[in-house]
């Protein structure tokens, strides 16, 4: 039974490992924008049955519990908290920052999903066409695709609520659109794939991306010059990766007690 126990106790070890893992990855993004931050759910595994409840004796009389032995705990799944990260203003015209529900559209390699990806950052910036583009290592366009011309000063950029993106002409204030952004809902957005590069990408169980304006049916509004920072909360991960740490002490002490009594057991055989 004791070698029971210690295969038991190294499940919570294992647990407890990923599940730190999890929290050590939610703080290292604290600062990235957009990032939604993860926890990990828990769920008990297999059980021993010894004795049903409710069987009866030679007098019918009914036990009145069972005798089960736990194999133990796992990691369920990783689940996504999309709940809105603080707003910071930086001044650049061209951050922009969902108030609401919804996520840019991003055209990535074609072999991955589509060739479309999903994204809550709006720091964004242009490429050597005048494309307007993701901020990060790989520069990946936002769809549908905005050019910015190169004889309009990026500063002059206007950016509605509802998606518009304007900009003026040249020495004339009358203004020209050079695009409308777009938003995509998923029904389960807690079920979108993360593939790093703050991208996410649709799964059977995201479902398909509803793909729409903004402020249209449940989307929410755009605000220029704002940028969606983590919602990582450091408190409550700091409180999490404590009490992880004492869980996985716990089970490291419920491996070392098994393996006593294995040793008492294996002394006792001496005799």
């Amino acid at each position: 039974m004791g070698f029971l126990g210690m295969n038991t106790a190294a499940t919570g070890l294992s647990a407890m490992s990923q599940s730190l893992e999890i929290t050590a990855n939610n703080l290292a993004n604290s600062q990235t924008p957009g990032f939604k931050s993860s926890r990990a759910n828990f769920e008990d595994l297999f059980y021993m049955e010894y004795a049903q409840p409710g069987a009866e004796n030679s007098i019918a009389d009914e036990r009145p519990t069972g005798l089960y032995v736990g194999l133990g705990t796992t990691i369920s799944g990783t689940q996504l908290d999309f709940t809105q990260g603080p707003a910071k203003k930086t001044d650049k015209p061209l951050d922009v920052m969902i108030e609401g529900g919804g996520f840019f559209v991003v055209q990535i390699d074609p072999d991955i999903s589509d060739g479309l990806a999903y994204t809550r950052a709006g720091n964004f910036t242009t490429n050597s066409e005048g494309e307007l583009v993701m901020a990060t290592s790989q520069g990946r366009r936002i769809l549908p695709e905005i050019v910015i011309p190169p004889n309009i000063n990026v500063n002059t950029v206007q950016i509605t609520n509802d998606g518009y993106v304007w900009a003026p002409e040249p020495g004339s204030p009358q203004l020209v659109e050079l695009g409308r952004l777009e938003l995509a809902l998923f029904t389960n957005e807690t079920g979108l794939a993360q593939i790093g590069e703050n991208l996410y990408v649709q799964t059977e169980a995201s479902g398909e991306p509803f793909i729409d304006y903004p402020t249209v049916e449940g989307r929410g509004m755009l605000m220029q010059r704002f940028e969606e920072q983590s919602n990582v909360n450091p408190v409550n991960e700091l409180v999490n990766l404590i009490t992880t740490q004492r869980s996985f002490d716990m089970n490291s002490q419920a491996v070392q007690a098994a393996d006593e009594m294995l040793q008492a057991l294996l002394r006792m055989r001496r005799f």
